[in-house]
């Protein structure tokens, strides 16, 4: 991994052989990462931009016949270009953007970079350069919120979602390339506290509405005939559980309560 990703991208700008050696170890090393992780629509990204470093001579090998024939690298046609008066600004504001943005990652600060912070907040609505911050640090723990309801406040129900972790004896699962924004939600919430994820509230406000849409979201709604009168959200810390532990419990993680995510509400509260 790090031998592709620190090396390859620098045989982009070789001759054309070796150009093409260092795509095929990238588009190698998305696809193993595609087929051992869940990084939804990232690898299927990656793999795309690597495709413009390949040639019409090579591209049009794995065409369809009807669109090979659009690639004629033999055929010298003249191309209307665009003029330097209009590329070399474009190109220098974008290269200040760019510098000004990996220069803030380090935390640098100073009146001389003010113009470029200029440049980055006139054009930062319109999403043309945009900085590199995928998971820059990985979490090394599991933290999991199960929400759970309940008509007496004793007797406690867990709502189950399609691919979270939740039930301890469900296989994970495969989503790629689909992109499970609740679920994924859920996730960054666990790395907080609800007052810090407003939209949790209102998540919990809609299943104490038995809304269909938020529940239409959801693996199981353990209350089909109403909505449960209380709502609450447990913090646990999951694992997964060796092969021997699998062998004989069937579990796939384990878990521990760590406390309180959110205390038990309804809708008067």
């Amino acid at each position: 991994m790090f031998a592709i990703e620190l090396g390859a991208p620098f045989l982009f700008f070789a001759p054309r052989r070796i150009r093409f050696f260092g795509c095929a170890a990238l588009v190698g090393l998305q696809t193993l990462i595609l087929l051992t992780g869940n990084y939804t629509f990232f690898n299927f990204l990656a793999i795309a931009l690597c495709l413009l470093l390949l040639d019409d001579f090579v591209l049009q090998k794995f065409a369809p016949q009807k669109i090979s024939g659009c690639f004629n690298p033999k055929k010298n046609v003249s191309r209307w270009r665009w003029p330097c008066a209009v590329t070399i600004p474009l190109a220098a504001v974008v290269l200040a953007i760019s510098l000004f943005q990996m220069i803030s990652m380090f935390g640098v600060r100073s009146y001389l970079l003010q113009p470029a912070a200029e440049l980055d907040g006139w054009f930062g609505p319109q999403r043309t350069v945009n900085s590199y911050g995928l998971f820059a640090v990985m979490t090394t723990t599991r933290n999991e919120i199960i929400v759970e309801g309940s008509n007496d406040g004793v007797n406690w129900l867990p709502y189950d979602f399609k691919y979270k972790p939740g039930d301890v004896n469900r296989r994970p699962g495969f989503i790629e390339p689909f992109q499970t924004r609740l679920d994924w939600q859920m996730w960054f919430a666990a790395l907080g506290n609800y007052q810090q994820n407003p939209w949790f509230g209102n998540f919990c406000k809609q299943l104490l509405q038995g809304s269909p849409d938020v529940l239409a979201l959801l693996e199981k709604n353990p209350f089909p005939g109403r909505p449960p009168r209380f709502i609450r959200a447990e913090f646990y810390k999951y694992h997964f559980t060796t092969a021997a532990e699998r062998r004989a419990t069937g579990a796939w993680w384990k878990r521990e309560l760590v406390g309180e995510y959110l205390p038990p509400v309804s809708l008067h509260e």
